[in-house]
């Protein structure tokens, strides 16, 4: 496993036991450590995403993931996908199956990620119901989990006033709609209009609903990209004043990275002014790793926990 070293040395010269694997990522027995978070003002967790590739190759699957993020990085808190386990949503066998191995490990559920049910924005007003409508199977998933949010996306055709509108309307129906099961809704800066950080926060305020929120993401604030691969983009928003923008009605926040440098600090994105912005807006929830970089994933997400752990601790 790469980085081992920098990991022993992260782990404050604790011993690393192995006691099996998946995919290529050691698992580690319970005891062997802790998430060292009780001098951060933020708690951490892992989203999903940052194990993608393991994931596609079946490497491993949506059940291991509890117990990768608990044993292996020392995070009791995960970020699910959905489209890792897209089929499960209503299957209550499966979903108290992972409900008992995060029990059993003692790790959180913290959000569902939804993606692929239609957008919450779309102009037509039967397909924007069925947008909201195939939410709600998850707003349901999330509530059995014990997770407090879905992350959603704000897309639509049109104009940024007219997707705004409808855009709304969705988000809305859907609000309320969670609202009775005590789930929040809240939408990530992810591409086109909902990357300008003005745009959507509007749009929330708009929706005018107490679950209703945002998750602000580190890197996602491309406003225009190349349609044959999304990874170009020809137009951004300024992240840092996108955050400020998004932080006021911040549910959770997703911290993004790519690459870094020698002396293991991103590349793209400043970490200690991103954590600035944060903390100034009051923010104390979960900051949850999104990794997608070229380093393998194992040792993209130690990075990008130990740049937290450097710029998140108290004052």
């Amino acid at each position: 496993m790469k980085s081992r070293r920098e990991f022993l040395h992260q782990l404050g010269g604790l011993t690393m036991v192995t006691v099996g694997s998946l995919g290529g990522i050691s698992i580690l027995s319970n005891t062997v450590f802790a998430q060292q978070e009780g001098e951060l003002w933020f708690k951490i967790s892992l989203a999903e995403w940052s194990l993608h590739k393991a994931l596609f190759a079946k490497k491993i699957n949506n059940l291991d993931f509890p117990s990768i993020a608990k044993n292996t990085y020392g995070i009791d808190a995960v970020e699910y996908v959905n489209i890792f386990f897209k089929d499960k949503a209503q299957d209550t066998n499966y979903l108290s199956e992972l409900k008992k191995r995060c029990d059993d490990l003692g790790v959180r559920s913290v959000l569902i990620m939804c993606d692929g049910e239609g957008d919450l924005g779309d102009a037509e007003t039967q397909k924007r119901n069925v947008a909201v409508e195939n939410h709600y199977k998850w707003a349901e998933a999330a509530k059995f989990l014990g997770c407090h949010s879905i992350r959603v996306n704000a897309k639509g055709n049109g104009t940024a006033e007219e997707v705004s509108k409808k855009a709304t309307e969705g988000l809305r129906k859907l609000s309320e709609y969670a609202l009775s099961l005590n789930i929040n809704v809240i939408v990530e800066n992810h591409g086109g209009y909902s990357s300008d950080g003005k745009w959507l926060s509007n749009v929330i305020q708009n929706v005018g609903m107490p679950n209703c929120g945002t998750l602000p993401d580190f890197g996602n604030f491309c406003l225009k990209n190349d349609p044959k691969d999304w990874k170009v983009c020809y137009e951004s928003y300024d992240r840092y004043t996108g955050t400020e923008e998004l932080m006021p009605f911040a549910k959770g926040v997703s911290a993004k990275s790519y690459e870094f440098s020698a002396d293991g600090e991103c590349i793209e994105i400043d970490y200690k002014k991103m954590l600035s912005i944060v903390k100034k807006a009051g923010y104390k929830g979960y900051i949850g790793i999104e990794y997608e970089g070229s380093l393998s994933e194992d040792e993209g997400i130690k990075k990008t926990k130990a740049l937290l752990q450097k710029y998140g601790k108290q004052n």
